[in-house]
């Protein structure tokens, strides 16, 4: 691996909330693991209930993890875009996938095997103290977070959603200027725990106002900070 490429995936995994607790030589250790890997739209990443050996962290594009129902429903559970990891139970055992991952955009990975990982945390058990307490407050902040939705009315819910997905999402420029954003008003429905009349109700109160514009396939974020005043 080249020095500037070396660096760049040290970075990248920098940015990893799992990684967080984890020093800069560790960080290195792991960066000469990881295979580049790239899929295309619609390439499926994995499926549920296929086998668990790798762990994906995403260096551009964006992918969705689903589940389908069995009359046919796809249901949208999360959204991953450039320093977002998934897969990263992978990392401590081999277990079934709960979700299918598939990319929404062209997306570019580097993958960490299972075994390579857990190899690298035997040698170096600091490196596994480090992530327990990374994943320790992540799942810390999941709860936190569950505890607020569970108060937050539909279109503060929809209105941190659509936040977080702007975060993720590439800028448009031309007359439509803002921030695009793929996700449906299903998907956004599911992961603000709503019905999709609710959503979509509360999408049509910030077009009116100018926050946002939808079309078909498309919606775009014109005014990314006004989101906050809808949060309670």
């Amino acid at each position: 691996m080249m020095a500037t490429k070396a660096a760049d995936i040290v970075e990248l995994l920098g940015r990893v909330p799992v990684f967080s607790t984890l020093e800069h030589e560790d960080l290195e250790r792991i960066a000469q693991l990881v295979v580049p890997r790239t899929f295309d739209p619609g390439q499926i990443v994995f499926r549920e209930g296929d086998a668990s050996d790798t762990c994906y962290v995403v260096r551009s594009g964006r992918a969705r993890a689903v589940r389908e129902h069995a009359d046919g429903r796809t249901i949208t559970l999360a959204t991953f875009g450039p320093g977002d990891i998934f897969g990263e139970l992978a990392m401590f055992e081999d277990e079934r996938r709960s979700a299918t991952v598939e990319a929404v955009q062209p997306t570019e990975v580097v993958a960490v095997l299972g075994p390579d990982m857990r190899r690298l945390m035997v040698e170096h058990p600091q490196i596994s103290a480090r992530l327990v307490i990374a994943l320790g407050r992540r799942l810390r902040e999941t709860n936190e977070r569950l505890a607020r939705q569970s108060f937050q009315t539909v279109q503060s819910r929809v209105a941190v959603v659509l936040g977080e997905l702007v975060a993720q999402a590439a800028h448009v420029d031309g007359p439509d200027q803002g921030v695009l954003v793929t996700a449906t008003q299903a998907d956004l429905a599911k992961l603000a725990g709503s019905s999709r009349e609710s959503a979509s109700r509360f999408l049509a109160v910030l077009e009116r106002a100018g926050v946002i514009s939808q079309g078909r396939g498309r919606l775009i974020v014109h005014d990314p900070a006004a989101l906050d005043r809808y949060v309670f």
